[in-house]
């Protein structure tokens, strides 16, 4: 998580957002002009009143937007909600980075350290919904019910449907699945 205080200007203010808000397009997204475009989108929309961890969180909730209306433009039926049973059983019985066994601190060491790649690779096997859910809650920090209500106006009408139940249920398949790499990685070692 980036380090804002009252110390910085306006314009250090901005970038940090800026460079916030573009890591979380990239892992969504990908590197490249789309990315870029969506962030100044992002920030033109957001409230960044002060440098506060609200103003950060704002800014995301505009990115998270941005993001989900073009991979709905983008492809309709990418993130279109789950009908009746939301997969197979999780092996985490919470929803929460922790229960995967990595926290916080240890995803930023992940997506900045020298192994990024791997994550980079894993991010990339995900279903275009379970990522955009992972990445928005573990890394852009949002709620669950930030992340279903935003799926669910944003995402197009094959995402209407999402609810809170069924983004902890992606986000907890998820969980295993970075759970199961992070296994996987540390016995090739």
């Amino acid at each position: 998580m980036p380090k804002m205080d009252e110390s910085q200007s306006g314009t250090e203010l901005l970038h940090v957002v800026a460079g916030d808000l573009y890591r979380l397009g990239a892992m969504l997204l990908g590197e490249g002009e789309t990315t870029v475009n969506l962030v100044e989108r992002a920030i033109t929309t957001a409230e960044l009143p002060t440098c506060s961890d609200q103003s950060l969180h704002s800014a995301r909730v505009s990115m998270a937007t941005a993001v989900i209306e073009y991979l709905g433009e983008r492809d309709a039926d990418a993130l279109a909600a789950p009908s009746g049973e939301s997969g197979p059983p999780n092996c985490i019985g919470d929803d929460d980075l922790d229960a995967a066994g990595v926290s916080a601190q240890e995803l930023e060491k992940l997506l900045s350290g020298p192994d990024r790649g791997h994550l980079r690779l894993w991010l990339e096997g995900l279903s275009v919904a379970e990522r955009t859910i992972f990445v928005l809650r573990a890394v852009g920090g949002l709620s669950t019910p930030e992340v279903a209500g935003l799926l669910a106006l944003h995402g197009g009408k094959a995402a209407q449907g999402w609810m809170t139940d069924a983004v902890r249920s992606v986000f907890r398949q998820a969980l295993c699945s970075l759970a199961s790499q992070l296994l996987q990685d540390s016995s090739e070692r």
